[in-house]
């Protein structure tokens, strides 16, 4: 066997005690193959008689990445033989340990037998869900290791960071290409060259560090509050009621910045209850109140009551979004469940992983909202920053 060559990734899994390890890197920091020379040469020669789950969202992105490298390495260093390989259930014997491939869209294998360890590869392009079922069926010693995620941080609000690296039994590592000795110099080069004509990219790519994702539909930043200076546009409501929360926004404009806040998100409420939550938040009954034009009786009901509601101009969803995106989006951070939508809704990706310009049918009552309160007012071509002066 040849002497291996490994990075600080195979250090940090060699000498962690948690039951998680998160590794968060840029490209070709060497997180993934390390994870795989760890796994084949620490995890399974310590050990025998272990299930060892490595998985990722679709089976050809598993197949080009994990499973070429595990079966690269193996075979660099004369330890594949045809016999462990079992090629139609993608699964290898190494030392009387199974390790086992499978992808998430594979459903009886997500809730099938239970594992040892498990290793989610780009874990940041699974669910919440998916990642506790993989979780429930994972039962390792206490003080090792019993599951490592890897993945690149270009969702800035993404499940990991709350639901993860928040747990006590999580441990966190940062790894960047520049503590990649292998990488050639030339891609070295290139991925240095996102420094100055892609700091986005550089930040997310380079450094490691969390960014947002390109399937994103809105790019937006957060304030603390809406400036004094910024011009209310409209409120925005989008009905709910028994699964869905009604959402409400109101949105202001100062020059090319747009703010919105969250002023409601809850389930449950009739017409009248939300007439008095108008009161409550202390709207002015002259206020424009932009709606869901597929509810006309709601908006009509609200408006007997003496709302000014009225229901939005029926555009394309996508119009709407191109409105919003003219300016740069500005959401305040006690806007928590706004938040939490913007960071999952984003475009239909296609079967390589590109966004389409097709948004997702979900995380969007805010969203919903935000659209409403702009469509109707921001449709007029002389409106705000595109005023004839």
């Amino acid at each position: 066997m040849k002497q291996i060559q490994t990075n600080v990734v195979f250090e940090v899994l060699e000498s962690s005690t948690s039951k998680i390890v998160a590794l968060q890197g840029s490209s070709r920091s060497g997180k993934t193959f390390n994870t795989l020379l760890w796994i084949i040469f620490s995890y399974c020669n310590k050990n025998t008689g272990k299930v060892i789950s490595i998985t990722r969202r679709t089976l050809p992105s598993l197949r080009s990445s994990c499973m070429r490298d595990f079966l690269e390495i193996l075979r660099n260093n004369d330890l594949y033989s045809e016999i462990y390989h079992n090629k139609t259930s993608n699964e290898y014997w190494l030392n009387g340990n199974l390790i086992e491939f499978f992808s998430l869209d594979m459903g009886s294998r997500v809730r099938g037998r239970k594992r040892d360890l498990l290793f989610i590869n780009e874990a940041n392009e699974i669910d919440y869900e998916s990642f506790n079922q993989l979780m429930f069926r994972t039962d390792g010693q206490d003080g090792e290791i019993s599951c490592i995620l890897d993945y690149n941080p270009h969702d800035q609000f993404h499940w990991i960071y709350d639901k993860v690296l928040e747990r006590e039994d999580c441990q966190l590592h940062i790894s960047t290409f520049m503590q990649n000795p292998f990488i050639s110099n030339t891609l070295r080069q290139e991925l240095l060259r996102l420094k100055e004509s892609d700091p986005d990219y550089w930040r997310i790519y380079g450094l490691g560090q969390r960014g947002q994702s390109r399937s994103l539909v809105f790019k937006f930043h957060t304030c603390n509050e809406i400036p004094e200076t910024a011009k209310l546009l409209s409120y925005g409501l989008d009905f709910g009621f028994a699964s869905d929360p009604s959402s409400m926004c109101a949105t202001y404009i100062d020059g090319d910045n747009m703010y919105s806040k969250e002023l409601l998100y809850k389930k449950g409420l009739t017409n009248q209850d939300l007439a008095y939550e108008f009161v409550k938040l202390g709207l002015d009954r002259r206020d424009e109140i932009f709606a869901d034009s597929s509810e006309p009786k709601s908006i009509e009901e609200i408006h007997r009551m003496g709302w000014n509601i009225k229901g939005k101009k029926k555009y394309e969803i996508n119009y709407g979004i191109d409105l919003i995106r003219r300016y740069k989006l500005h959401i305040t951070k006690d806007s928590t469940n706004a938040l939490k939508e913007l960071e999952s809704y984003k475009y239909i990706e296609d079967r390589n992983g590109d966004p389409t310009n097709k948004p997702v049918d979900k995380f969007n009552h805010f969203c919903d909202s935000l659209r409403y309160s702009v469509v109707h007012k921001l449709s007029y071509p002389n409106y705000g920053r595109y005023a004839i002066k």
